[in-house]
């Protein structure tokens, strides 16, 4: 990979004003939907794949996806780093759509490949396999991030870009949800091993063309003057005493911990405790109305500003979990389906309006300490929900494995516990301290003058 000194057109100037198109707003969301609609693959029904199809325990999943979040760690900021030392002609950002969509999809449809192993042999297999694409998608993701502060300075349009975005991944989500067990199931013939393969291949070839797409109609416009090549104490620099960034960080951990452990379990949960595995595409899928939210979500930000509508968001999860545990207690289909569309409602909240703040935590560390570093700042988005995606599965496997967690049998009633104890409670804890820590999130007052600072400050150099 070869990363070259060459700016791009208009580098030397702050933005370079090129009329913004429907056609790069649905690019840069198809980026999106491609890297999401395989990772919501993976973290929806990987676990239940190598418990229920491929023949591992919970336990050495839950230790596997502690490992992931180790490596991560240190991962996460090296792709943030590589992004800020990157400079060519296509960008900072989005030449990782072109290197990396394709290895991407390699290792995605492995992960699904039940190869003829013995029980260590398939460990093995699930750790290179799944660390790969871990370390993959975030190679892809957080560029996903980092880019939307280039993409524009204004923060209305950065709001529309990331509302196409939400509401593609949303729509991926809902897709997902949907196909992917009657997908096994069709292609399958009765075969999930088979089922699951082909699935993985059609996902994973929709999601290395949408990469490419989105990399062939998009551009960065905004440009710092005279900064190129950043190292890595420069870089770091843009987060000393970045406040928002820490809060967003911490809260995005947290939302994904909970939000993570519930998807993953929901199989499981419909499974065993409802008697009734079709019902979790059902649940699932009922996601596809949070897109009734993300559409109106730059209109509730003109009017209640973002943290007041991010609030919204965490209150109507924080609701929905409680919701959600009486319909569970009660095994009651109705009241469980209403607590899952609450709850998508404020997960639309919370998806429109998550990258729009990371960007803003970019704006804030160059007007606090003067570096612009989209790359690090945004990479522990990336980070943050890798890793509450892999606590979640950590807390999951373990959970289930303690409780006596046993594949395809008819679960104890201390394993159907645990199963609704991820499903309902863990999520509701996740959702409760990204609440709370919004408490403390004061950027919206501040914005008018740090973008008049940044403004006088570029036009001055």
């Amino acid at each position: 990979m070869k990363m070259t000194q060459t700016l791009p057109a208009g580098s030397q100037s702050l933005t370079n004003d090129e009329h913004i198109t429907n056609k790069e707003r649905l690019s840069y969301g198809a980026s999106d939907f491609a890297c999401n609609i395989a990772n919501g693959m993976v973290g929806t029904y990987l676990m239940y794949y190598y418990t229920d199809v491929f023949g591992l325990a919970a336990g050495a999943i839950g230790t596997l996806f502690f490992i992931a979040r180790i490596v991560d760690a240190i991962s996460g900021p090296t792709w943030g780093i590589m992004i800020d030392r990157t400079h060519t002609r296509w960008g900072k950002s989005r030449p990782f759509f072109l290197w990396f969509s394709i290895p991407y999809a390699i290792f995605f449809i492995l992960a699904f490949s039940s190869v003829p192993l013995g029980p260590l042999g398939k460990l093995v297999w699930a750790y290179v396999t799944y660390i790969a694409i871990d370390i993959l998608y975030l190679g892809i993701n957080i560029p996903i991030t980092s880019m939307l502060p280039s993409l524009t300075a204004n923060p209305q349009e950065r709001v529309r870009f990331s509302t196409v975005r939400q509401v593609l991944a949303t729509t991926r989500a809902t897709l997902i949800s949907i196909m992917v067990l009657p997908a096994v199931s069709l292609l399958g013939q009765g075969n999930d091993k088979k089922g699951f393969l082909i699935t993985a291949i059609l996902v994973a070839i929709l999601t290395a063309f949408l990469l490419l797409l989105t990399f062939k109609n998009t551009r960065e416009r905004v440009h710092p003057r005279h900064q190129e090549k950043l190292s890595l104490k420069e870089s770091a620099r843009a987060l000393k005493g970045n406040w928002p960034w820490m809060i967003i960080s911490l809260m995005y951990f947290f939302f994904w911990i909970g939000m993570q452990t519930k998807l993953q379990v929901t199989v499981y949960f419909f499974k065993y405790n409802m008697h009734n595995a079709d019902l979790a595409s059902f649940m699932l899928g009922l996601q596809a109305l949070s897109l009734v939210v993300i559409v109106f979500t730059p209109f509730l930000t003109r009017h209640f500003g973002k943290k007041g509508t991010m609030v919204i968001g965490l209150g109507l999860c924080v609701i929905s979990q409680l919701v959600l545990g009486v319909g569970a207690k009660m095994m009651n289909v109705p009241i469980l389906a209403g607590a899952t569309i609450l709850g998508y409602f404020g997960n639309g909240f919370f998806a429109g309006l998550l990258p729009v703040m990371l960007a803003d935590t970019v704006d804030y560390g160059e007007w606090k300490n003067g570096v612009r570093a989209e790359g690090l700042v945004t990479s522990f988005s990336g980070i943050a929900s890798n890793l509450g995606m892999g606590m979640g599965g950590v807390v999951t496997g373990f959970l289930l494995s303690m409780n006596g967690y046993v594949a395809n049998h008819a679960q104890t009633a201390q394993a159907l516990n645990a199963i609704e104890m991820n499903f309902v409670w863990v999520p509701f804890i996740g959702f409760g301290i990204g609440l709370i820590l919004m408490y403390f999130y004061k950027f919206d007052k501040m914005q008018p003058q740090i973008e008049a600072d940044l403004k006088a400050r570029h036009e001055a150099a």
